[in-house]
């Protein structure tokens, strides 16, 4: 989630020896509008997860172009969805023009993987897919997007949590007063690195369809859960009580997780699906 307010910020990291520098959420101007650092930083997310979603279509069988209108689908309907999700739990917008002005601030991660799954589902059935290999590479995907998209939550200094002394704790100065808290950022972004880089590996070694989709939801629910209940800004189901994307991130892993144990016995032994693609392809390089 992330709420858009053009300002200059004051930081630090005293703990790495990193002293006070400032930063502008604004990267420049284009014909009299600022443009903002988030914007500019979760594009190039979006870019770079939506060329190696390319190449996972590839090792599936995928041409480019099919994969192109699957890719842009997904982009639009997952930007309306963060918003749609947002606006449904933010609950304060007084006229419809506040609801659509997306350029404001306001959208939500979860909303857009929801939206976005539901969009690659739909996708498939036109191009005649099957949903489950289309969710595998967009979760494959994923992940890189959000761990760029999350440094433009740093550009913003939005996005961190309660007061810490710990040693990486991120000094910010508010109203003339400098508060150190955990950089939640920080944390989601390495978080889904590492996320990328396990389904990475496992990609080519799955044995069914679906099986790097349940490996996403698990891998981000189980760090989301944790990492959510940090954070000052989150959106609430039962305010003070439960939250919105904790709650979705604990029931993600935890369907998941089983999920992932049943089909993990049940396929015990099978070899993966993705060697039949790599033996085709040596024998058409011989």
């Amino acid at each position: 989630m992330f709420d858009l307010f053009l300002k200059v910020s004051t930081l630090s990291f005293p703990g790495l020896g990193i002293g006070e520098f400032t930063i502008d959420s604004v990267a420049f101007t284009v014909f009299g509008r600022e443009i903002a650092w988030y914007g500019v930083i979760i594009t190039c997310g979006i870019l770079l997860a939506a060329i190696y979603g390319l190449s996972r279509a590839k090792l599936e069988g995928i041409g480019t172009d099919d994969m192109l209108d699957v890719i842009l689908a997904s982009v639009i309907f997952s930007v309306l969805g963060a918003r749609l999700y947002y606006v449904i739990f933010y609950g304060n917008y007084k006229t419809f023009y506040d609801v659509i002005a997306i350029w404001n601030g306001g959208l939500a991660i979860y909303g857009a993987v929801i939206a976005g799954a539901i969009t690659l589902v739909v996708m498939a059935k036109i191009k005649k897919r099957s949903p489950l290999v289309l969710l595998d590479i967009g979760a494959a995907s994923i992940p890189l997007g959000q761990a760029i998209g999350r440094w433009g939550n740093f550009m913003n200094a939005e996005a961190y949590g309660y007061e810490t002394t710990l040693p990486w704790r991120m000094g910010i100065v508010e109203s003339g007063t400098t508060i150190y808290v955990h950089p939640t950022f920080f944390y989601e972004s390495v978080w889904n690195f590492a996320g990328f880089f396990l389904l990475w590996y496992f990609y080519k070694k799955k044995k069914y369809n679906g099986q790097i989709f349940l490996m996403y939801l698990a891998w981000y629910g189980f760090g989301r859960m944790f990492i959510e209940g940090l954070r000052t800004d989150s959106l609430w189901l039962i305010p003070n009580v439960i939250r919105v994307s904790q709650l979705l991130g604990a029931i993600s892993f935890a369907v998941c997780a089983a999920l992932l144990i049943f089909f993990g016995i049940k396929y015990r032994g099978r070899k993966p699906l993705l060697a039949d693609n790599r033996e085709k392809d040596s024998k058409v390089e011989e």
